[in-house]
């Protein structure tokens, strides 16, 4: 089956989707004369300019309510246009998992964007952190447009570096000038250390950074305080390891754990808080049904949970 390819768009409205959009449609080194299929999932106040010649091979439809957002809509509108590609611009307000969950079988996201108006960002992450954790979770640039002089970028780095650290960060000036965030992000343990030893506050980033490179923890000895969850249908010695983390609200908090094994004789206490030493090595395990972290236990110790038992990050 071929992959037909998808262009995510993402941000709240009036943030610089469409402008953005356009701008693209109108690059001769994207816009060759393929048959776009351009789905608009909010109205803003901009509109496409639809006499332009690069919209000739565009093809626009609306989306008005995110139920409709379903398998037999989507293919429908591919097959009415003949569509070789897609984009989309999202609707701020919608779960992506409503897009992703329900595309064609043949669509894959190719790229995806995010925007925000600077001078309201903050605020949307105040009051709906969980919209904003959703979009900036995958997405792979985000761009902070309307960005004044004396705004902190810093403020807008963390937001984002607390979701992601993969996501590139664009700021862009009200006059269209483009700056590339140079912060730096080193992790807060040393991974060349013959033990990385984390701190209780230090696991939330720690488990993300695995979760995203995995392969670079293989064979890393490290050191930490988690609670040992032990599932009666493992074999003894094979229990789950990890912490409570909450990403943006109460309603996230999730238990972020990897597979842990010993000897079956020192099958932890269920719910028990432990300081373990352990061996990590990014291979295949039947309970992963894949190829994930496996921790090698090198010593266990009991101990109290840490001051913050939910771990968060910055």
């Amino acid at each position: 089956m071929e992959e037909l390819p998808v262009y995510l768009f993402t941000g709240f409205l009036e943030s610089g989707k469409t402008r953005f959009i356009q701008e693209t449609l109108g690059e001769k080194r994207f816009n060759d004369g393929e048959r776009t299929l351009l789905l608009l999932c909010e109205e803003g106040e901009n509109e496409y300019d639809t006499e332009l010649p690069c919209m000739k091979n565009v093809f626009i439809e609306t989306i008005g309510h995110e139920s409709d957002l379903t398998p037999r809509v989507l293919d429908y509108l591919e097959n009415k246009h003949r569509a070789e590609r897609v984009m989309v611009e999202y609707n701020g307000m919608w779960q992506l998992s409503s897009l992703y969950d329900n595309m064609p079988a043949a669509w894959a996201v190719y790229q995806e964007f995010f925007f925000a108006d600077a001078s309201t960002f903050l605020n949307y992450n105040a009051n709906m952190r969980g919209l904003v954790v959703d979009k900036l979770s995958s997405c792979e640039l985000a761009v902070f447009n309307r960005f004044q002089k004396d705004m902190d970028k810093m403020e807008f780095h963390k937001v984002v570096r607390g979701v992601s650290r993969r996501t590139a960060i664009i700021y862009e000036s009200p006059e269209g000038v483009v700056e590339y965030d140079d912060i730096e992000d080193p992790l807060p343990y040393d991974i060349d250390a013959p033990v990385i030893a984390l701190k209780d506050e230090d696991y939330a980033l720690w488990y993300r950074d695995v979760s995203e490179e995995p392969k670079k923890y293989n064979g890393k000895i490290v050191e930490c305080k988690g609670m040992a969850v032990v599932n009666p249908r493992f074999k003894p010695g094979t229990f789950a390891f990890g912490r409570q983390v909450m990403t943006c609200c109460v309603e996230d908090i999730q238990f972020a754990s990897f597979l842990a094994q010993c000897g079956p004789e020192d099958t932890p206490e269920s719910k028990a808080w432990y300081r373990l030493k352990f061996q990590m090595d990014f291979k295949f395990h039947r309970l992963y049904g894949r190829k994930g972290p496996v921790l090698t236990v090198l010593s266990m110790e009991q101990t109290e949970p840490p001051e913050e038992a939910v771990a968060t990050f910055y």
